[in-house]
């Protein structure tokens, strides 16, 4: 009988081309293409076994026991490891080396129930001899890093599926709480809320040019006492200390005094040496922080790029805690420096760096180029993407300099006095310069934004001077300055705090960030994150009623609990008891939830900006609500706030100019000709359009025969009044505005959609119209993009025709496709890019996934292409309502692999997916409840 092969399960489809070559024929290498299975959905759970598992798929009263499905979309995926491992005489479970990857590879074992030997092979880098070394040194499943994911899982749903319907009852339905997504969040809002309460100051000084070379000084005191500071001020705009403060007037009177002595004598001449140890290589958290400030990558950016990188070979696993290098890594990192740079440019001895981290989660050498010797940037120019490029260029460089020798500098601070009319000024004037530049060579370290400029060390040439010289002193001037608020979290800043407050774990920040801006809690300004008003409502709840969960320090020993469990320290059913339910030393997840108390969702939702205007945050965004002092009992009115006003820039001083400004809109256009009807444009909440009202009666006054006023008009006392048809309207195009449109213009749009003409094959009408997504063109069931707004009004018929008469997708290109590749490895269906309605796009014919503006489609390689329709499938398709599946059947608590768990089907909902489900519900029984109460008052009236 022929002897089977190896099975071998890695994660990711891209890696699999790889690894098969080099490990040969006798292996087969087949991709999970990530988790196979997850905790179920309530749908999923069959009615026996719904009062345990129903509410969360965890029986929280029989040891916090999951109720895991295999996802529908992964039943091909299984079916296909299945029929593999029929022929198989040994499987090696290759997914990552840190908890996610282990728990995939105990879900594979336990659904799969090979009865085969399995053993676990990691490998930190995909090189030939690094997998073929995997091989030869595999090792058991570590049970502890699987209860670790399997607690934080399970964590997670009992926080999300707790606090996330608190927030859609009292905020806005769909939104999410999640365990460290709160915290992220509730640091954008506090760092605004501090802009927002921030006073600045204002400060002056003096700067001249010193000596014939004109390098310039800074006045730093007068008559010995210390000029003023951006750091001497606090928040609040008051002094922390005593020193001299300077006005424009003073300080003006002070430069001129300078001009007028024209001459300044040297008292003091100090230099003092110095040096600067390079940094240590890229960890996650560092190589995010990095990628943000040099490249401008977003972390989710940076982690998908890196991903990329790892799984074609370039860098070592990109998910790491640690800041350690391999020995061949220090001295490839070594040979390299001294190659570029000469000898001088690596120390004696190699550098060591040690990691600060105590858990067991991650991978155990920092990210570096892969391989005994590194690859050169330029070398691999042509293998890579721009993107790609990029990083490995940050990484190599990062690398090579962490093993390079220390940078040598000597700074010189040069003071002169002056006798300023009577007033001894002294000036001072900084200079550094690199003696030695080391590592400095080949890298140095972003720095996140400063608060003041007017704070920044100096550092020009200075020449030779001697105690006791006198220097010409010129071209004095008075400068002021303000001092400014903390800046905004970049994504980078904020990867930064994060990790210092020990929240999260570096391979799950890209994915908070993420969810944070896809929740509306927060936009970009440019790299600032800047936070919204949802966001300030949803933090005032969790402050107020979650105020234990949100917690900084409670969030942080959440994850050193995690790192416990993983280590093999913790039992993770005690842990989760004392979490969900309760201990003398904290108060329990349902203790909070159950004791809420009564959450006034208009409080809530509300910040006092004046004593008269309150923004309010309501089911389309935020607005101010004005009371009028002399009627305080009338209806307040309503304001817009502009989408792109920041919080903290939404001042008392800007409210009242909101308030004052004249109304956009409601300006009138004219009588439509037609119907007699008057036409207005207006500024609403969803932009400007414009409406046909009915003209307003004239009522004569019997007495006097005179028209009466608009305001002076008897009102109609009868009780009820008719259901009057809704006006017609039409918004603006994007081209147009309130002010500028005429009312020819304004009768064309309230006539949309516009009939073009009929087909004459098929005698169907074809309309020209504008929708969400832009102009097009609709004849049935058929609709076809335009390229401008302007055609909705000007398109013939044979054009239309001529549009209808191209394919469908891409009609204005020559193919329909783009690009074309060889088979999908999974679906076995060839790979194309096209180009659709909402831009490039790669498909499969089966799963379709949308380019990212931030690459092109010719930079798109098929190892990308594979990459990104295996992405989008562990995502999953939105469900379609109204859809049942079969019932799946339970699985035991997780044991270790030894122990068989019936297989399970189907998958779990996102939190968007319950939030709509809710929601759903909620309008059913509103809608549910009127009915019966007009019933019950038909009845009555009857």
């Amino acid at each position: 009988m022929a002897q089977g092969k190896k099975l071998v399960i890695v994660e990711s489809p891209t890696k699999m081309k790889s690894i098969q070559g080099y490990l040969g024929d006798g292996y087969e290498v087949l991709s999970s293409v990530g988790h196979i299975r997850d905790l179920a959905d309530k749908k999923d759970i069959p009615a026996a076994d719904k009062a345990a598992y129903g509410k969360y798929s965890i029986d929280v009263e029989n040891d916090f026991d999951p109720y895991y499905v295999v996802s529908d979309r992964k039943t091909k995926t299984v079916a296909e490891l299945k029929r593999a491992l029929k022929t198989a005489d040994e499987v090696l479970l290759a997914t990552d080396e840190d908890r996610e990857g282990e728990a995939i590879a105990w879900h594979l074992l336990e659904t799969l129930k090979p009865k085969v030997p399995v053993k676990r092979m990691v490998f930190h880098e995909i090189t030939k001899d690094a997998i073929q070394a995997a091989v030869g040194n595999t090792r058991e499943l570590d049970v502890a890093l699987v209860d670790a994911q399997e607690t934080r899982r399970i964590l997670d749903r009992l926080y999300g599926w707790d606090v996330s319907p608190v927030l859609w009852y009292k905020v806005k339905s769909g939104l999410s709480a999640g365990r460290v997504q709160s915290a992220a969040t509730r640091m954008i809002v506090e760092r605004e809320r501090e802009r927002m309460a921030f006073v600045s100051a204002e400060y002056w000084d003096v700067e001249a040019a010193a000596s014939s070379t004109g390098f310039t000084v800074r006045l730093v005191r007068v008559d010995g006492g210390q000029l003023a500071r951006g750091t001497d001020f606090d928040d609040t705009g008051k002094l922390k200390k005593a020193v001299v403060i300077l006005d424009e007037r003073a300080a003006t009177a002070l430069a001129e005094a300078v001009d007028a002595a024209g001459t300044g004598e040297v008292t003091k001449v100090e230099a003092k040496p110095g040096k600067r140890s390079p940094y240590a290589p890229f960890t996650t958290s560092t190589m995010q922080q990095e990628a943000g400030r040099k490249l401008s990558m977003s972390a989710k950016q940076a982690m998908s790029v890196a991903q990329r990188l790892y799984e074609k070979g370039y860098i070592t696993y990109m998910r790491t805690d640690s800041i350690s290098l391999s020995t061949q890594a220090v001295q490839a990192a070594r040979s390299q420096a001294v190659a570029l740079y000469g000898d001088q440019a690596v120390p004696l001895n190699p550098r060591v760096y040690k990691s600060k981290s105590k858990n067991a989660q991650e991978a155990h050498e920092a990210i570096r180029p892969s391989g005994e010797e590194f690859r050169t940037p330029a070398s691999v120019a042509n293998e890579l993407d721009r993107e790609e490029q990029r990083l490995y260029d940050l990484i190599w460089k990062r690398t090579v300099a962490s093993q390079m020798s220390d940078a040598k500098y000597e700074t010189t601070t040069v003071t002169i006095a002056v006798d300023a009319g009577g007033q001894k000024a002294e000036f001072t004037a900084s200079g550094t310069v690199y003696t030695f530049k080391g590592f400095l060579e080949a890298y140095e370290e972003g720095r996140d934004e400063k608060r003041s400029d007017a704070d920044a060390a100096e550092n020009q040439s200075l020449p030779a001077v001697a105690v006791g010289d006198a220097l010409a002193m010129k071209d004095a001037v008075a400068k002021g300055h303000k001092t400014t608020p903390k800046p905004r979290f970049t994504e980078a800043s904020l990867v930064k705090a994060l990790e210092e407050h020990g929240i999260g774990r570096p391979s799950t920040f890209a994915s908070i960030i993420g969810t944070v801006i896809d929740r509306g809690y927060a936009t970009k300004r440019g790299q600032a994150l800047v936070p919204t008003w949802l966001a300030f409502s949803v933090v005032r709840l969790m402050e107020e009623h979650f105020a234990e969960l949100i917690d900084y320090d409670f969030t942080a020993s959440l994850e050193d609990d995690l790192d416990a469990i993983a280590r093999g320290e913790q039992n993770r059913v005690e842990w989760l008891r004392s979490f969900y339910y309760g201990s003398e030393a904290q108060v329990g997840l349902r203790q909070v939830v159950d004791n809420l108390g009564e959450i006034d969702a208009r409080a809530l939702n509300s910040t006092p900006i004046t004593d008269t205007a309150t923004l309010r945050f309501g089911k389309y965004g935020p607005y101010l609500e004005v009371v009028d002092p002399a009627n305080p009992e009338a209806k307040p009115r309503i304001v817009n706030v502009p989408e792109d006003l920041a919080p903290d820039e939404l001042t008392a001083a800007k409210a009242q100019e909101l308030i004052d400004a004249p109304v956009a809109g409601d300006r009138v256009l004219g009588e439509n000709p037609a119907n007699g009807k008057i036409i207005v444009v207006k500024d609403g909440r969803f932009g400007p359009y414009v409406q046909e009202n009915e003209p307003e009666a004239e009522v004569v006054d019997e007495a006097t025969g005179e028209v009466l006023p608009a305001d002076e008009k008897p009102k109609k006392k009868s009780a009820k009044k008719d259901a009057a048809p809704k006006p017609r309207t039409g918004s603006l195009f994007r081209s147009m505005s309130v002010d500028t449109i005429d009312l020819e213009t304004a009768l064309r749009l309230l006539d949309l959609p516009r009939v073009v003409g009929t087909d004459p094959e098929s005698g169907d009408e074809i309309t020209a119209q504008n929708g969400r997504f832009g102009p097009y063109l609709k004849k049935g069931t058929d609709s076809r993009s335009l390229e401008n707004e302007q055609q909705i009004f000007d398109i013939t018929l044979e054009q239309a025709l001529e549009i209808y008469a191209q394919p469908k997708y891409g009609a204005r290109k020559a193919s329909s496709a783009l690009v074309e590749f060889e088979a999908d490895p999974e679906s076995g269906k060839p790979i194309r890019i096209r180009d659709g309605r909402f831009g490039p796009y790669v498909t499969d014919g089966v799963t379709n996934v949308t380019i990212p503006k931030a690459e092109k489609p010719e930079d798109i390689t098929f190892e990308r292409a594979v990459q990104m329709l295996a992405d989008k499938r562990a995502k999953g398709p939105a469900p379609k309502r109204g859809a049942k599946k079969a019932p799946a059947k339970k699985a035991p608590a997780k044991k270790p692999a030894a122990k068989k768990a019936p297989a399970k089907k189907t998958s779990a909902k996102t939190d968007d997916e319950k939030a709509a489900a809710r929601s759903a519900a909620a309008k059913k029984a509103a809608a549910t409840r009127a009915a019966n109460a007009a019933k019950k008052a038909a009845e009555a009236s009857s």
